[in-house]
């Protein structure tokens, strides 16, 4: 309870959602950059001679199906493991797609993030990743506090520090929740854009994680 002279802290709700994206956004884009494994596609193994000159055409150079991959820290500690049942590898636009995905990733923090969907997209250059088909991101903190971002498509831009959901998104934290009929959150700029319909549901007189010191 507020004592004489002092003033409750109220924080508007779209500054309540800046401020949870502002903190979990990093990681989330750190564990969705684990889903570039680039180096599969690129030391698999090729074709050995001069290719026969044909027209491009959007057809897999490379797959794998039923994969598990772990990647480790230099103390040989796991911090993140992606599966799917089938990935493919498009030369002519260089994409990664996996198909039933799956990613657990863990912080230096010790917060664990784990991302599904039906299907992944990269870009073989590592700027941009797209979870796409029911796509849902659950990071977990080191002390229990959950945060929980759904949507039919989420996109991570990498190198600008930008997540995008051009569908329906829903964020959670405890009992509060914010959906919207589309969000773009730059976090380099500090920006963030609520479209369509926005609706919000804040837990009463408890501080979501992301704003307590």
């Amino acid at each position: 309870m507020a004592g004489p002279g002092q003033r409750r802290r109220v924080v508007h709700w779209p500054t309540r959602l800046k401020g949870l994206l502002a903190t979990y956004l990093p990681l989330l884009m750190m564990a969705l950059l684990a889903l570039g494994t680039w180096w599969l596609v690129k030391n698999a193994p090729k074709p050995v001679g001069p290719a026969a000159e044909k027209a491009v055409r959007h057809e897999p150079d490379y797959t794998m199906a039923t994969f598990s991959i772990e990647r480790f820290d230099a103390q040989g500690r796991p911090i993140a493991r992606l599966m799917g049942e089938q990935l493919r590898h498009y030369p002519d636009t260089d994409e990664i797609e996996i198909d039933i995905v799956q990613l657990i990733a863990t912080g230096e923090d010790g917060r664990v993030t784990h991302a599904t969907a039906r299907r992944a997209v990269a870009l073989g250059d590592g700027t941009q990743v797209r979870l796409e088909g029911g796509a849902k991101v659950v990071s977990t903190g080191a002390e229990g506090d959950v945060v929980q971002i759904e949507g039919d498509r989420l996109i991570a831009y990498l190198k600008e520090r930008r997540m995008v959901a051009d569908k329906p998104v829903r964020v959670r934290q405890g009992q509060s929740e914010f959906q919207a009929d589309a969000l773009d959150f730059d976090q380099t700029q500090g920006q963030l854009l609520l479209q369509g319909r926005v609706q919000a549901r804040l837990q009463p007189n408890v501080a979501p994680a992301f704003l307590k010191p």
